[in-house]
């Protein structure tokens, strides 16, 4: 069963852009060499983007291999495919990571035991329900990211396909 989906290396230091490449082949089995342009949301790093194709799961052992890094950025995006939902992965240096199960349609897909353990702990007032919904809809790495987002528009992507 095979799936595709999206790495965007939203920022990173120069000395860290070969390691990127180096993990990300590790999951893929085959060379990469990304083309890196430079992030003007965050002077002195850098970013890219590329399209892979490969089996389901990639996308969790593309962010498992990248989130050890502490001055990364990245999302990393599946589709859904024939008996997998897609997913979504987000990475910021200061949230770390967040991971959502998404629909045919890109809506993220929240397990109802999630949903009720956030009313639960607004009910008990440790958090208010607003904010309990917007940490499990990852708004905290949206609005953290999409500075970077923005000023990456128009960057090229690379299909990459995993050997198998």
């Amino acid at each position: 069963m095979t799936t595709r989906g999206v790495l965007y290396v939203h920022s990173a230091p120069r000395a860290l852009c070969p390691h990127v490449e180096w993990a990300v082949a590790g999951v893929l089995g085959t060379r990469v060499s990304l083309d890196w342009i430079r992030q003007p949301a965050a002077p002195g790093t850098w970013r890219s983007e590329f399209s892979w194709q490969g089996q389901a799961g990639t996308a969790s052992k593309l962010a498992s291999a990248l989130r050890g890094w502490h001055l990364l950025r990245f999302e990393v995006t599946s589709e859904p495919s024939a008996g997998s939902e897609g997913e979504r992965y987000s990475c910021t240096p200061d949230l770390g990571i967040f991971h959502a199960v998404t629909g045919i349609h890109g809506d993220i897909l929240i397990p109802e035991d999630r949903l009720r353990a956030a009313l639960v702990r607004s009910q008990r007032d440790e958090t208010d329900l607003e904010g309990e919904i917007a940490k499990l809809l990852g708004k905290p790495w949206d609005d953290e990211l999409e500075p970077f987002r923005y000023a990456g528009e128009g960057a090229p992507v690379r299909w990459l396909h995993q050997v198998v």
